[in-house]
């Protein structure tokens, strides 16, 4: 195996471990780093030591500076799967009398998902400054556990306030922080949760919607070839029956775009609908991201604790939890902060 190859299968591993650090909250240490390290040992055995320096800094410019290039690969796979959805599925569709309600549903999901994109982007996630210091500190409690007292951020030199924690992407401390994310470019925080909210839900019913339009045409399509009763001669010279398999490999071959698109799409349905049911069990306990894997680490204990505390056997709490409609509608109206006067 050449160099090229091997560096090109180290770099798809990178950039693949690196999206799904970052899908997952941006965690430095959990199962994906592990086995990223892991990996990334063995591959540097036969992977030459100035190419293994390259992809460090290109990993290190992708997964920790801010950079537009998530948020424009993300915008180049929405035109790919619009362009493929508008000039054939929506046209054959049509062709084949479809309703016009939901060949035109993925457009208005498309615009409402624009829409929190850009909100979500361009909002600020509740970045902690001198004058709103003063106000977030009364805001949430601190459980003693996960968020201590007195905790100053090296880098802002604040202290921080029950919830908050320091990206060190954007190099700013946010409020009720969450993670960072690279698809939109921006810390998800108090301010622009719904927002982020909104936009995976609708990118979730965007890729269902395709994927089920996708999936109804082909399957108009065999019906009305009358293909399930089919027979076809295999290559042994004898007739068998159609199958799933010979449908599959036919519908490929006849619409190879489609059914690639529809392979895309319902993958992306499928992790999008997960990631879209952890963040509701997320909102309707009032939880974040960043405390839901800091709860779970380490039992529960925050690096923060003494040894003697860390010996004794405590159960983490949730203190912010107030029932479930209280605490999603605290994701749409989140305490107010109010404005002090610059330090």
């Amino acid at each position: 195996m050449d160099f090229l190859t091997l560096f090109l299968i180290y770099l798809a591993f990178v950039l693949a471990t690196g999206a799904l650090l970052c899908i997952c909250s941006g965690r430095k240490e959990s199962f994906f780093t592990r086995s990223a390290n892991g990996a990334s040992q063995v591959l540097s055995l036969v992977i030459p030591t100035q190419l293994q320096r390259l992809m460090q800094r290109t990993c290190h410019r992708l997964f920790h500076t801010r950079s537009c290039l998530f948020v424009a690969l993300h915008l180049a796979l929405q035109a790919a799967v619009y362009g493929e959805y508008t000039w054939e599925v929506a046209v054959y569709c049509w062709e084949l009398q479809f309703p016009l309600l939901p060949l035109l549903l993925p457009y208005l999901l498309l615009v409402g998902n624009m829409s929190c994109f850009i909100l979500c982007s361009w909002a600020d996630p509740g970045i902690i400054t001198t004058s709103n210091h003063s106000s977030l500190l009364k805001i949430y409690a601190y459980d003693g556990v996960l968020f201590q007292r007195g905790i100053v951020c090296p880098t802002c030199h604040m202290e921080k306030p029950a919830r908050s924690k320091h990206c060190s992407i954007c190099s700013v401390c946010v409020h009720r922080f969450d993670h960072h994310c690279v698809w939109v470019n921006n810390c998800i925080g108090a301010s622009n949760a719904k927002y982020f909210f909104f936009y995976l839900l609708t990118l979730t019913a965007m890729a269902a919607a395709i994927t089920s339009i996708s999936a109804a045409l082909l399957i108009q399509v065999v019906l009305l070839s009358d293909m399930l009763h089919g027979k076809y001669i295999d290559e042994q010279g004898q007739e068998r029956a159609v199958g799933l398999l010979f449908l599959i490999q036919h519908l490929f071959l006849t619409f190879p775009r489609i059914v690639f698109m529809l392979g895309f799409v319902l993958l992306l349905t499928l992790v999008l609908g997960a990631y879209c049911c952890f963040i509701l069990y997320l909102t309707l306990t009032n939880q974040t991201s960043n405390e839901w894997y800091k709860s779970r680490r380490s039992g529960g204990c925050c690096h923060h604790l003494t040894f003697q505390t860390r010996m004794r056997e405590a159960v983490y709490k949730n203190i912010y939890s107030k029932g479930a409609w209280m605490n999603f509608k605290e994701i749409f109206k989140p305490p107010p902060v109010l404005e002090g006067k610059k330090k």
